[in-house]
């Protein structure tokens, strides 16, 4: 790389969410509470599925991965969110611009291809029970979930190769709450039209790919239910339904995001909240809230911890 190709560069101003003094203040707090529900709702997610053996299956094995997806796709935008809000210079190191994306999209496509997985995992339950512990054993699920975090290091170390390399001399101010690719493309020195629709082709490519696999996947499944009279129909098409929420709330903004052709800063920002923030937020909700061997489980640890004190 010659000079004239390194970046000169060495931080850029993130312009947040808003310029008003008091509207910050009450995200800061909201955020602030949302990040913790996030954290420790995971965490006990992930607690809970390790501890109870009533839980050790393949779907739990998966529920307990996307959890702890969740909990660090949250993390790497959304703690620097709500400290910036109390200050005046918004800015982030060029080094800390880059690891943004490179994480955001490390998290973000491993837990694409995670839910692929976590819908075939349904499918061999539903369409071929008997199956079902042979096809799912403890050794195909880990390959599988190591491939999710394969896919999702592969393709954000392809994202960064190209981004690295960007000249960055002029102008240095992002109109988000962090960094992204298609924000920080338009910064660079160089006429980025074709190399932007390049990049979101990159990211909106495989999340059309996995959400149009899903939709297949699920129609399938949906559609085996309703021919099926066994006693396990409704809570088989109580789990998809919860899977299905997931998948449109995760896709839906990141397909708007890299995929529409037509940018709306406000919209932008509202759907990098929702993706970022709002859904590992609402996942363990879903996934806790419309799960009867979740809420059993929850029971029978409560149980067990009342017990354990009495006896102290």
């Amino acid at each position: 790389m010659d000079a004239g190709n390194l970046s000169v560069v060495s931080e850029f101003v993130l312009l947040g969410l808003c310029h008003s003094w008091t509207m910050q203040v009450l995200l800061l707090l909201m955020f602030f509470m949302l990040y913790l529900i996030i954290v420790f709702g995971n965490i006990a997610i992930i607690i809970l599925i390790i501890t109870d053996p009533h839980l050790h299956s393949p779907m739990y094995f998966l529920l307990a991965n996307l959890s702890f997806v969740d909990m660090w796709l949250c993390s790497v935008t959304t703690p620097k969110m709500i400290t910036d809000f109390v200050r005046e210079n918004k800015t982030i190191s060029f080094g800390g611009c880059m690891c943004q994306i490179l994480f955001v999209h490390f998290f973000g496509g491993g837990e694409m291809v995670l839910l692929v997985v976590m819908a075939y995992d349904r499918y061999v339950a539903i369409c071929k029970p008997l199956h079902y512990s042979t096809i799912m054993n403890l050794q195909k699920c880990i390959g599988l979930v190591l491939t999710s975090w394969t896919t999702g290091f592969v393709h954000a170390m392809s994202q960064m190769a190209v981004i690295v390399q960007l000249p960055f001399c002029g102008p240095r101010e992002i109109d988000s709450f962090f960094c992204d690719i298609p924000l920080v493309i338009k910064l660079a020195c160089i006429d980025s039209y074709n190399l932007g629709i390049l990049m979101n082709a990159d990211s909106g490519f495989p999340a059309m790919t996995c959400f149009i696999v899903l939709l297949i996947s699920y129609s399938y499944i949906l559609l085996t239910i309703r021919q099926s009279s066994k006693a396990g129909t409704s809570r088989a098409l109580s789990t998809c339904t919860a899977h299905i929420t997931v998948v449109v709330l995760f896709f839906g903004p990141c397909i708007f995001i890299y995929v529409w052709p037509l940018s709306i800063t406000w919209v932008d920002k509202f759907l990098a909240v929702f993706y970022s923030v709002i859904t590992p937020l609402l996942n363990p909700a879903i996934y806790t809230l419309r799960n009867k061997e979740i809420k059993t489980a929850i029971k029978r640890f409560r149980s067990y911890y009342i017990h354990h004190k009495g006896n102290i």
